[in-house]
């Protein structure tokens, strides 16, 4: 959701209508709602800012999240940002703060005990369609114990196949202001056919 406003709420809401089961539900997602949006349909809720205060992150309000709606319901959002030293460090509070957790292998193993899938976005190249984070997608490919989803400057099929070989076939992919049903040039239907491909080839 873009926001916690009615007007996003309730649009929010009906895209759970049309499709339940479907679709993940994120922002704004605390203990005091995450049970009304899977119970509205959504099949995830995704978290970050409850989880992240003043920089850290706090385990204890993580696994009230795990307790209340168990891991297998919960995405959790480490969308990052890399600093001076080298390393990717979660950012919250609309990818403004830098917290004090680094991406690392040791992190991942640590919170994967915690939740069903990671929301990784890349966001040095959020929004820009200027290409991949192809270092943190590869970091990906190689440190997630279980499934997670890379997005940043995807805007071409050639960065779906990037995503593919960077996270030897380990990462997913999101793409958002790129597909010319947002306004962009990358054809909706071209990537659904591309997804429908790699679909095939693994099934094989």
């Amino acid at each position: 959701m873009l926001g916690a406003d009615t007007a996003s709420r309730e649009a929010a809401f009906e895209a759970l209508r049309a499709y339940p089961g479907g679709l993940q539900l994120g922002g704004g997602v605390s203990t005091d709602n995450a049970i009304e949006y899977l119970e509205a349909g959504a099949s995830h809720v995704i978290v970050t800012s409850f989880v992240f205060r003043e920089g850290r992150l706090e385990e204890g309000r993580l696994q009230d999240l795990v307790s209340l709606v168990g891991r297998q319901r919960l995405v959790l959002d480490l969308s990052c940002r890399k600093k001076d030293d080298g390393r990717y460090y979660v950012v919250t509070d609309r990818w403004q703060r830098f917290s004090d957790l680094a991406l690392t292998e040791e992190t991942l193993a640590r919170l994967a005990a915690s939740c069903d899938e990671f929301l990784v976005h890349g966001v040095d190249v959020e929004g820009m369609q200027l290409g991949i984070d192809d270092e943190l997608v590869e970091l990906l490919g190689k440190w997630a114990p279980i499934p997670v989803t890379y997005a940043g400057g995807a805007r071409t099929l050639e960065d779906l196949e990037r995503v593919r070989r960077a996270g030897q076939g380990r990462v997913d992919i999101t793409v958002g202001s790129a597909l010319d049903i947002f306004g962009g040039k990358l054809a909706y239907s071209d990537v659904v056919a591309w997804h429908r491909n790699q679909a095939a080839a693994v099934a094989v």
